[in-house]
């Protein structure tokens, strides 16, 4: 096994964003580049289960990895939020929620980080992951075309997300003591 193909797929995640965006982006009516979209998006959703497993069951869990793969999450995921806003089917309030919590915790595992502390992902962190990685490939389907849709995901995320990082603070307050 390679010792590294964990961080290789998380590094393919944030290689596939480009192709993702701009399949989207540049061809935003087309129902074919809708399809593709979701495609790349499901491929590097992948990616992301299947670093963690390899990473687990072959003991190859390593401090980058534990920055990349969060890292990478949040890029694929904030690069479909902003399809979305540029589409219309999303609001910029809910992604500024969002992205504030990305960067709060971020900062967070920056502040442990220089401490001598990783912090691993907590399960509320990987909910929110899995929840918006999966309403947000269901807002690519031609089921994102429905407003209910859209605003049921958006609820989704954003109470997840607010959830989550209500967590990483509350379990890591220690952190910001001193």
């Amino acid at each position: 096994m390679d010792k590294n193909l964990p961080n290789k797929l998380s590094i393919l995640r944030v290689l596939l964003v480009p192709l993702f965006m701009a399949v989207l982006l540049i061809w935003p009516g087309e129902s074919w580049a809708r399809w593709l979209g979701l495609a790349i998006f499901i491929i590097a959703s992948f990616t992301d289960l299947l670093d963690g497993k390899i990473a687990r069951k072959y003991n190859l869990v390593s401090d980058f990895g534990k920055f990349i793969d969060p890292l990478a999450d949040k890029i694929l995921v904030m690069a479909a939020l902003l399809v979305f806003i540029q589409w219309g089917t999303m609001q910029a309030w809910a992604v500024a929620i969002i992205l504030t919590r990305e960067f709060a915790v971020s900062g967070l595992r920056m502040i442990a980080a220089s401490k001598g502390t990783v912090m691993a992902a907590a399960m509320s962190g990987k909910i929110k992951t899995a929840s918006s990685m999966v309403c947000i490939a269901a807002m690519l389907t031609p089921l994102g075309n429905y407003p209910v849709v859209n605003w049921i995901g958006t609820v989704i995320m954003v109470v997840t997300t607010v959830v989550s990082g209500v967590e990483y603070f509350a379990k890591n307050a220690d952190v910001l003591k001193g």
